[in-house]
């Protein structure tokens, strides 16, 4: 079991550390592109298409690790008035809430991606892409992120801390 959970951690600080990279490209592109317009030279058509589908993984591949963290965005307004006992049972439910969308789109992504592994289709803006490589990440990620969200429903943990406002 060590060992399992070991390489599913490998896995998720892989997929953040491809999405980190995936945002200092984004940097990189935007830049390129913008210098090269600027002295009035046309951009590679892939150099936009990379940063568009840079956003798509940096976003689905940087996910699951921001949930564990409890990097994601959340509102504890009324979580903060509410007392230990109901605190603990809105946090676990609403952690419920997210395992079970993140299963739903783990489903439909994975409906998708293997859609596009039997139709063979390929996105062909400024190349030929195949789908199939950009829509993998829909149950990937999801997946994971359900995952990650049921180990505040099951887990010590609360996705809550009961604590308004910003703490650093």
């Amino acid at each position: 079991m060590a060992a399992l959970y070991k390489t599913y951690s490998a896995l998720l600080y892989a997929m953040a550390i491809v999405a980190g990279a995936t945002l200092v490209w984004l940097m990189v592109s935007v830049i390129a592109s913008v210098t090269m317009r600027n002295l009035g030279l046309q951009p590679a058509a892939w150099l936009f298409t990379s940063a568009e589908y840079g956003i798509l993984y940096m976003t689905m591949l940087g996910a699951p690790w921001l949930v564990r963290e409890k990097g994601h965005v959340h509102i504890e307004l009324v979580t903060s008035a509410l007392p230990d006992g109901p605190r603990e049972v809105v946090s676990r439910i609403v952690a419920a809430s997210c395992v079970l969308v993140c299963v739903i789109l783990a489903w439909k992504g994975a409906e998708l991606f293997l859609t596009n592994i039997e139709r063979g289709d390929f996105d062909t803006r400024a190349y030929y892409y195949p789908r199939w490589l950009l829509t993998m990440a829909f149950p990937l990620s999801f997946g994971i992120m359900a995952i990650e969200f049921s180990r505040f429903v099951f887990g010590s943990e609360l996705m809550h801390t009961g604590e308004a406002g910003i703490h650093e």
